[in-house]
């Protein structure tokens, strides 16, 4: 794709969609995909090790996917938590496109897929599942974290999953010492580990 990244914002590469099959809350799903976006061929395995291993999400409230590409994580929490506002945040408008498209494929009506800044500043979060984007350096990775995981609910859990060749451990120690976040080491599988952060006492007063 030469310049052309999934966390561009308007990627030049074909737009043309293709058909994929997922599993996605207990049941086999027909989506679309398409080129310039995260994983088009198929679920990665760092969002499937996320989904296998994260509890039911709160049954209602905001909750966020923070890098939402086509919507795997996005349309599993929007599918277990019908009564729930579903925040689908990526930067990447053709990702956007093919989460609103791949909602109204399933009819669901309770997600949101929106740039970051449409998301209103009084909006707090009952949960935030993510798969972040690694790849674009550890600066943007941790602006996005900084800006995000504050905006957590008091008694909230964020689920990031974080391959550990890429970084897992010292994403974890960042997280500890400058978000002031308790975070654990929640899952190991396949390459990838999911962490759980949450609002430390001291945090949240």
């Amino acid at each position: 794709m030469g310049s052309d990244h999934y966390f561009s914002r308007s990627p030049r590469s074909d737009s043309s969609t293709r058909t994929i099959r997922v599993r996605l809350a207990g049941r086999e799903l027909d989506l679309i995909t398409a080129a310039g976006v995260f994983s088009p061929e198929h679920l990665d395995q760092g969002s499937r090790v996320l989904l296998d291993v994260v509890p039911e999400p709160p049954a209602t409230g905001d909750l966020l996917d923070l890098g939402a590409g086509w919507g795997p994580i996005a349309l599993s929490l929007a599918l277990r938590s019908p009564d729930a506002t579903v925040w689908a945040v990526d930067v990447n408008e053709r990702a956007l496109d093919l989460v609103r498209r791949n909602s109204a494929r399933l009819g669901v009506t309770n997600v949101n897929a929106v740039l970051p800044d449409d998301v209103p500043e009084r909006v707090r979060f009952a949960t935030i599942w993510s798969n972040p984007p690694i790849r674009v350096g550890k600066q943007e990775l941790h602006a996005m974290l900084e800006r995000w995981l504050p905006r957590l609910d008091d008694d909230a859990v964020a689920w990031l999953v974080v391959a550990k060749h890429l970084g897992a451990e010292s994403l974890q120690r960042w997280m500890t010492s400058d978000l002031g976040l308790d975070v654990e080491r929640a899952a190991n599988s396949k390459g990838f580990r999911v962490l759980a952060a949450r609002r430390a006492t001291s945090y949240a007063d």
